[in-house]
């Protein structure tokens, strides 16, 4: 029987040891850049209990429907070329809470990696909740089978959000997940008047720690009020605000994924 992941070229997951960092903008924006370079992307939002996903794409009204072989994801535009699955579709409010025990979250999880029909993806990415726990390990082992490309690691700069991502790569170390690198997200704030980049949260701190464990640093994205404007308003940011600051970091990140397309898993 062919899997619903079979037309999936390459898999990645977006991880952090800490939440807040913004994995979930990391996610989006990446998406969004890889779809500018001519890829047919699908997000799957594993984050069971805050899923914001649908929202920055505003299609949280949308309803996922069946077909044959599962579930239909939710496509953004009608090229179809972002396609999403997240707990938010299925819920009956958007405020409705998911209290629920690991297991039912594990069953979850699995479901929405073998019962989702992504079609012919060039790229999936994984949208993790926060931690190294169940959600997550659930998540590995459920890909396994299908060779995961790897994880991007999301910090941002201060020592407290740092350590925290340090246990993400012990993580990976443990579950045998390659790390693709690691982005440094809320890089210095930059004056929407007159662009000068401020480091409220300190600097460096991403890069040393991909420094010290010997994986990639991928880029800083500072933050940026039109990046934060157009996922509250579920805007395409790498196609409206070319010229913003957070702009060629993100197209920087999204590069290196497609050059590291090619090079073989260490």
């Amino acid at each position: 029987e062919r899997s619903n992941l079979a037309g999936v070229r390459h898999i990645l997951l977006v991880l952090s040891g800490k939440g807040g960092v913004g994995k979930s903008t990391i996610s989006t924006e990446l998406a969004l850049s890889l779809r500018h370079s001519g890829k047919k992307v699908g997000i799957l939002d594993v984050d069971l209990c805050g899923p914001s996903i649908p929202r920055m794409f505003r299609v949280q009204d949308n309803d996922v429907h069946q077909c044959d072989s599962g579930w239909v994801p939710v496509f953004v535009d009608q090229d179809k070329s972002i396609s999403l699955m997240s707990i938010g579709f299925l819920l009956e409010k958007p405020d409705d809470a998911v209290v629920w025990r690991g297991p039912k979250k594990n069953a979850l999880i699995k479901q929405f990696v073998a019962d989702v029909a992504w079609g012919d993806l060039d790229f999936l990415i994984v949208d993790t909740p926060p931690g190294t726990s169940d959600e997550h390990i659930s998540t590995v082992e459920a890909l396994r089978p299908y060779k995961p490309l790897g994880a991007i690691l999301v910090t941002t700069p201060q020592a407290v959000a740092v350590g925290d991502v340090r246990r993400e790569l012990t993580f990976c170390k443990k579950t045998g997940l390659r790390v693709l690198g690691i982005v440094e997200n809320m890089s210095g704030f930059v004056c929407p008047h007159c662009s000068e980049c401020t480091n409220i949260f300190s600097k460096g701190g991403g890069e040393e720690l991909a420094k010290h464990a010997g994986v990639p640093f991928l880029g800083c994205v500072p933050l940026d009020p039109q990046l934060s404007q157009s996922l509250e308003e579920g805007r395409d940011f790498i196609r409206e605000f070319p010229k913003s600051a957070a702009f060629p970091a993100l197209a920087h990140i999204a590069q290196q994924i497609l050059d590291g397309m090619s090079q073989p898993s260490s």
